[in-house]
């Protein structure tokens, strides 16, 4: 059954190792579901804190199984990191809005999402990006990936004067030094599940070295008051005159995130064809533009697809099969919270790095020759690492793009759409 519905033999994996994809993606992202609450609680009362993370598996858990039957890709979705910040700190604590209207603008930015799918324009968005463009967001991607590992390890870290340094090497450090040193050897030996192993393997030692620690209580348990956040928005109270910029800002992050994330993981898992299209598109954005309106029903933020599904992709992930064990895994967590908690930052930073590598390959078949483009995919690769956004990366590039191209005489290799796009994204550069 499995095999006819995910057409594992056409992608060339097997069940297991789809189910070993789906255990790397999960604990790669595993961390959302008590960052996302901390963040949230901020804005939503910290009494709600159990009730944050239940939304944040629920949503996670029931959209990642969609998107893993509808689209058939080995993508994963949680609530976004960078927009859970919006909703917080620029709605609630910022505007003075209430957690409830905040969800409901992040509902309506979903749906109109959703009617831009329908009606193909963001397909045609997609089509319309020139394919080293697209290959530059991916190679951008992966170091966002690697940056964000080392971030996590602890090896690279905050300097007043140069930004960022070197840290100070500690047992943590030490252990995600040989995480990675592990995956990176049993790659190079070609052993299977080298992700996993090098995950598990990081976490015991974190155990043994206190760097880790078992949970008080093994089972979260789960009570009728931690649905409360389910259903709670404010429609009515989102549809105001004044809200338009700040949901259009949330509709641009959305859109271009989803984007970036979409064609890098195709790039890496080897989906895009030989024009830079990715098939099934269609499914897959309806699947992420659903996921945000969902995120703002549940009132976790808007649920959008995660650049850590990589991690699942470099281990061998290949079809809808790798999304429905994170899913499942994702709503096993409501339960046994504290037992995902187990796994430290400094144990699956390793694998953050070694997929950044992974998808830093591509740039050996882009086209560096052509200035006119060369020139905008170099500056998305470094914008989107170094603006710690890939919605900001893709708006650079994509803009310098149009302009460069336009005052060189080739306005006319410009796709319609693309002058249309940095327009939008002039404006939302404006009201940053």
């Amino acid at each position: 059954m499995l095999e006819q519905f995910f057409k594992l033999k056409e992608n060339k994996t097997t069940v297991s190792r789809e189910i070993i994809a789906g255990l790397v993606t999960f604990m790669t992202m595993a961390y959302i579901i008590f960052v996302n609450p901390s963040i949230l609680s901020n804005a939503m009362g910290e009494d709600l804190f159990p009730a944050i993370t239940v939304a944040t598996c629920l949503a996670a858990g029931i959209m990642t199984i969609c998107m893993g039957i509808f689209s058939n890709y080995p993508l994963a979705l949680a609530s976004g990191m960078g927009l859970n910040a919006v909703v917080t700190y620029g709605l609630v604590l910022q505007l003075k809005l209430s957690w409830q209207v905040a969800m409901g603008m992040v509902f309506i930015e979903g749906i109109v999402i959703a009617i831009l799918v329908l009606t193909n324009f963001r397909i045609w968005v997609m089509n319309a990006i020139p394919t080293d463009l697209k290959r530059a967001i991916g190679v951008g991607i992966g170091l966002f990936i690697a940056f964000i590992g080392l971030k996590e390890s602890g090896l690279v870290v905050t300097d007043p004067a140069t930004l960022v340094k070197l840290g100070t090497i500690g047992p943590g450090q030490l252990i995600a030094i040989f995480g990675l040193l592990l995956t990176i050897i049993l790659m190079a030996k070609r052993v299977k599940g080298a992700i996993l192993i090098g995950i598990l393997s990081s976490t015991l030692i974190a155990l043994f070295a206190g760097v880790a620690s078992l949970p008080k209580a093994w089972v979260l348990g789960v009570k009728p008051e931690y649905f409360q956040t389910l259903f709670a928005l404010d429609i009515v109270g989102a549809l105001q005159l004044s809200l338009i910029i700040p949901i259009f800002t949330l509709l641009i992050s959305d859109f271009f995130d989803t984007m970036g994330t979409i064609v890098a993981v195709g790039e890496e898992a080897g989906y895009l064809t030989s024009d830079g299209k990715v098939p099934r598109l269609k499914s897959a954005l309806m699947v992420d533009s659903l996921a945000a309106a969902v995120g703002g029903l549940f009132g976790c933020s808007s649920v959008t697809t995660y650049i850590e599904s990589a991690s699942g992709v470099g281990e061998g992930g290949r079809t809808g099969l790798t999304s429905v064990v994170v899913g499942i895994l994702f709503l096993l967590a409501m339960f046994i919270a504290p037992i995902v908690g187990i796994v430290p930052a400094v144990a699956t930073a390793p694998a953050l790095i070694v997929v950044g590598f992974l998808m830093l390959t591509v740039v050996k078949v882009m086209n560096w020759e052509d200035l006119t483009i060369a020139i905008p995919a170099f500056l998305t690769i470094v914008a989107i690492p170094l603006t710690y956004n890939i919605t900001n990366g893709i708006g650079i590039g994509f803009v310098s793009y149009v302009i460069v191209k336009a005052f060189s005489g080739k306005y006319k290799e410009v796709h319609p759409l693309m002058y249309l796009v940095a327009v939008a994204f002039g404006l939302y550069f404006a009201f940053l």
